[in-house]
């Protein structure tokens, strides 16, 4: 049996919301969630970009049962992935049995404030398959080193270390990212019902894996109230997957979305109350093969949308 999961925006958020969200979503009957790494929100309108592993302390301190993980983190620019094997361990620490750690070759809207070269995209995943081998090779414990192609890791050694291992999701949205997240990962993470992307993750040493997909909706009291929603917040859902990772600011995410039309996000965002059009849309996922959905619910009103799930969406697939 699937199970659905929530997801939590750091663009939408103050950290201390997100930290109740969580709460809500643990009560509501959703079994994980996912929280999003940014360092800035795709356009101005979603206002925030707080830092997850502090909101990530938050939560752990709020909920009993419910699985976290990033979704995603870049591991290979603006923090290097020394750091990441700390913070997560930390996490894991925290929430015993219940964290793992998401990650992916980022965008360049994030990882471009140190001033650093953003590399091509075959680059970044051989950033990220070194940056992996660089965690799990903290998460050893003892003192380690590490000299790389692209990290140097000098007489390290976390301390504080979880009992179990953290498993580690990796994000991909074409081939080659899949067939690296089938080799080197524990999970799967995408945001589009791709069936092909998942036979090559399953392909290539992911059979068997957990496959994690985001579900965009907005849930209002009315489907035009929520296409306009969608429309305001989360126009990037027009956007092409490419043109995601390759814009540096906000601005320029905003420009792009000028010629974006509420028709056009209405396509990607499942709006209004009709409980079939939600459920339909999760059937889409597992039907492309994954088997966690957790879902993005788009504007302020995060307590209606748990109202909604709870009584309208989660019965259908326990």
């Amino acid at each position: 049996m699937a199970e659905i999961g929530y997801a939590l925006s750091s663009e939408e958020h103050r950290p201390s919301d997100l930290v109740r969200h969580a709460r809500q979503a643990e009560q509501a009957g959703f079994t994980f969630a996912l929280i999003s790494d940014h360092y800035h929100p795709w356009v101005d309108q979603q206002g925030h970009n707080p830092f997850v592993w502090g909101v990530i302390g938050g939560i752990a301190q709020v909920t009993q049962g419910l699985r976290l993980g990033t979704g995603v983190t870049c591991p290979i620019m603006r923090l290097h992935p020394a750091i990441i094997a700390q913070a997560a361990a930390t996490a894991a620490s925290m929430m015993p049995g219940r964290f793992f750690l998401g990650v992916g070759t980022g965008e360049h809207l994030n990882e471009h404030i140190l001033g650093g070269h953003w590399p091509a995209t075959p680059v970044r995943l051989e950033m990220l398959e070194e940056a992996v081998q660089v965690i799990r090779l903290l998460w050893r414990g003892g003192l380690q080193s590490h000299a790389g192609k692209h990290f140097t890791v000098e007489n390290a050694r976390l301390y504080t270390l979880p009992e179990a291992s953290v498993p580690i999701m990796v994000a991909a949205s074409g081939p080659r990212a899949a067939a690296l997240a089938g080799r080197i990962g524990d999970g799967f993470v995408n945001t589009s019902p791709e069936a092909e992307v998942i036979k090559t993750f399953e392909g290539a040493g992911g059979a068997g894996k957990p496959r994690y997909g985001q579900l965009t909706v907005c849930w209002a009291e009315d489907e035009a109230g929520a296409r306009r929603t969608a429309r305001e917040l989360w126009p990037i859902a027009g956007l092409k997957h490419g043109l995601k990772s390759e814009l540096p600011l906000p601005s320029h995410f905003q420009e792009a979305s000028s010629l974006v039309d509420e028709e056009t996000v209405a396509k990607e965002v499942v709006c209004g109350p009709d409980p079939q059009r939600h459920v339909a849309k999760i059937q889409e996922y597992l039907a492309a093969g994954f088997d966690h959905v957790y879902v993005h619910q788009v504007g302020p009103d995060q307590e209606g949308f748990f109202r909604f799930y709870e009584r309208e969406v989660l019965p259908k697939f326990r």
